[in-house]
């Protein structure tokens, strides 16, 4: 698809919307779901992101600075979720089919990436093993990751005239 310059900066424009709507949609759901499940500061929950990169004695030192760095991660991993969806809707066109399982689809995508290549690569290095939580961390990443983004690629891609109804 050519693109112009306008196009261009329309379509940077949409990733740097849909990436923040779909990462502050998804935090604020990991950060609910660990407060409803313990009853604890889910403030907590992005030290946890953090020692995915820096360790536990790092990441949980005192103080918010190492709670900025886990969510300055999540939001690179899901800008990264969100450029790679961006760039792969046009090309496969099955992805314009269905709203509901292109969010399926791309949520569980979203889980396996996070799951089995992110958290094995990391100083977490163990995959989540309560099927409860596995089976709630993947309904949030469709509907947090998943959903947000085929409606952005949707209306973005249709509004350039790449896909008709």
């Amino acid at each position: 698809m050519h693109t112009t310059g306008s196009s261009k900066r329309s379509l940077l424009a949409t990733v740097l919307l849909a990436g923040f709507v779909a990462g502050t949609l998804d935090i604020i759901a990991a950060l609910s779901q660990y407060y409803i499940n313990t009853g604890k500061n889910p403030l907590i929950v992005l030290n946890y992101i953090a020692s995915a990169a820096l360790g536990k004695e790092t990441a949980y030192a005192p103080g918010v600075g190492m709670q900025l760095v886990g969510l300055a991660f999540h939001y690179v991993i899901t800008y990264g979720l969100t450029v790679f969806f961006f760039w792969l809707y046009p090309r496969w066109h099955a992805l314009s089919r269905s709203v509901a399982l292109t969010s399926i689809a791309y949520g569980l995508f979203a889980w396996c990436v996070t799951n089995l290549v992110i958290v094995p690569l990391s100083y977490l290095n163990k995959f989540p093993s309560n099927p409860k939580n596995m089976l709630i961390a993947a309904l949030i990443l469709i509907f947090m990751i998943g959903l947000p983004l085929t409606l952005f690629a949707r209306n973005y891609f249709r509004k350039a005239g790449s896909f008709k109804d």
